[in-house]
């Protein structure tokens, strides 16, 4: 049997937290063990235990989630984070990001989906919940109602990193929320290709993860 992924739930509401708890456990892939109700206690948790993944809401008291991650980053940043948040602004997303998260899920996604977003996010795939994807595209094309036509300026930051146009167009549809295979559908290139060309998006971006590759390109403008 593969060894358990260990988890740590950092959640405010005592219902949440004991249903998500009850959840993971129960999918024989996890591990849960610690839960805290507040920021500050799920980082002096994390630190003591030092679990897999740390399943983190933003809304919790003494210090919020972005801060918390924060905290677990800096000191020890092979801890993996995944933000549990009913909240969907871009300012929470990239600034969760930005302290260090390494994926990003609703409330609303089901339990299937949240352990799926764990197994992801703890072998060092990163995740970035579809929805969420959604309502950051949805701002980035409201923002692009000076361009020509409305339209997205794809090309605007490649100079930033040295983006190809290929390479532009492939992050352009990661930030859409698109995985492999529908990347090289949509660009009638082979798998292995898309494989290549991600590869080189995250070098070029300085990131580990897909999840942090669409953070920077929403933050520096690339899309």
């Amino acid at each position: 049997m593969d060894k358990k992924i260990r988890v740590t739930i950092v959640e405010d509401h005592d219902m949440t937290r004991m249903g998500l708890s009850f959840a993971l456990s129960n999918s024989g892939l996890i591990e849960v063990i610690g839960t805290s109700a507040d920021g500050q206690e799920g980082v002096t948790q994390a630190l003591d235990l030092r679990p897999d993944l740390v399943v983190m809401d933003i809304g919790v008291p003494t210090i919020d989630g972005i801060e918390a991650t924060r905290k677990i980053k800096n000191s020890v940043p092979e801890i993996k984070v995944l933000m549990n948040t009913s909240r969907d602004d871009e300012d929470d997303i990239l600034d969760s990001f930005a302290a260090g998260a390494d994926g990003y899920i609703t409330k609303g996604a089901t339990s299937e989906q949240t352990i799926t977003a764990i197994k992801a996010v703890s072998e060092g795939v990163g995740w970035l919940d579809p929805a969420i994807a959604r309502v950051v595209l949805s701002n980035i094309r409201k923002n692009s109602s000076d361009e020509p036509n409305g339209e997205i300026n794809y090309k605007k930051g490649k100079n930033l990193y040295g983006l190809t146009e290929r390479e532009m167009e492939v992050l352009a549809l990661l930030v859409e929320g698109l995985n492999n295979p529908q990347i090289s559908k949509k660009l009638v290139i082979t798998i292995a290709t898309t494989k290549t060309h991600v590869h080189n998006i995250l070098q070029k971006l300085y990131v580990k993860t897909r999840a942090k590759a669409v953070a920077t390109a929403m933050k520096d403008g690339l899309v």
